[in-house]
């Protein structure tokens, strides 16, 4: 089974946090805190593992201890970076298309004129395999292009560019975990679901490729189902009131947690006592023993 946890710290380092205070705060850092031959080390809110050195994120009241991520909450940052970098990449493509549309809107005569020089020059060639080049059902949707009117077509781009940057925008959110960047890709995802609906109809009844429309359809429903369901969207498993209590409950537990071995959600192998950074075995009975007076 993947460890989310030590896979992040390895990545991006331990975080650990000092309590600062009298009561509660005293038990924790005698909990969390141990000397070792190479200085204190402290636990990993993280992983669990005893990190040699100073607190890494500062010290302070227990229910001030800084909100570190871990285990599920891991698992779906990383979906959520890869709904993002989809996003992103979808954007950019768009982006670019809209370019062209409006670099063709911008000189469309001359576009026309290079087309039909160019189909003249490779009609020979089309009728020696027997192909009627100047009514292939590609050639017909190209002219009629050139039907259109500029105007038409820079309006089409400009649409197409308000589209990518849609799309990159709801990827920034959704990379830094944004709460606006979930909603914003649930609701536009929803808006166009229908056109993707329509476009896979039509090209089954066509009888046209349509595997890229349906996996296209396919990422973009699970993706709001996603979105809906774990991050408690437009009220649903209790709303946004449920979703920040569940994660603000997580952090305020984070230190008790590391310190006192009890109610954890993951096996406790998951919470080791080993000490990173190649220092000795540790003995101090504050790894294996209860602090006194506690349960």
């Amino acid at each position: 089974m993947r460890d989310w946890n030590r896979r992040h710290c390895a990545r991006r380092g331990h975080e650990t946090y000092a309590p600062v205070g009298s009561g509660l705060e005293t038990e924790l850092a005698a909990r969390l805190r141990v000397e070792t031959v190479h200085g204190p080390a402290w636990r990993c809110l993280r992983c669990g593992d005893f990190v040699i050195g100073e607190p890494t994120t500062g010290s302070g009241p227990a229910d001030e201890a800084p909100i570190v991520p871990r285990g599920k909450a891991l698992r779906d940052l990383f979906i959520l970076r890869l709904l993002a970098v989809e996003r992103v990449i979808r954007g950019v493509v768009i982006l670019l298309i809209a370019w062209a549309v409006w670099k063709f809107g911008s000189s469309q005569n001359a576009v026309q004129r290079l087309f039909e020089s160019d189909l003249s020059a490779f009609k020979p060639f089309a009728n020696h395999f027997g192909w009627d080049v100047e009514h292939a059902s590609i050639v017909e949707r190209i002219r009629k292009t050139f039907d259109y009117k500029p105007k038409t077509i820079h309006t089409v781009a400009l649409l197409l560019g308000g589209y990518a940057l849609l799309e990159t925008v709801e990827g920034v959110g959704l990379w830094l975990a944004k709460r606006w960047g979930e909603y914003l890709t649930a609701v536009g995802t929803s808006i166009f679901l229908p056109l993707e609906i329509w476009d896979g109809y039509t090209k089954i009844h066509e009888h046209k490729s349509y595997i890229l429309a349906i996996c296209t359809f396919a990422i973009n429903v699970g993706a709001v189902v996603y979105l809906l369901l774990t991050k408690r969207l437009f009220g649903i498993r209790g709303g946004g009131e449920a979703f920040e209590a569940a994660k603000h409950a997580d952090a305020l537990m984070t230190v008790e947690l590391a310190a006192c071995n009890r109610d954890l959600p993951e096996p406790r192998s998951a919470l080791s006592e080993t000490v990173v950074l190649n220092a000795p075995a540790l003995s101090d009975p504050a790894l294996t023993d209860p602090a006194p007076g506690a349960p």
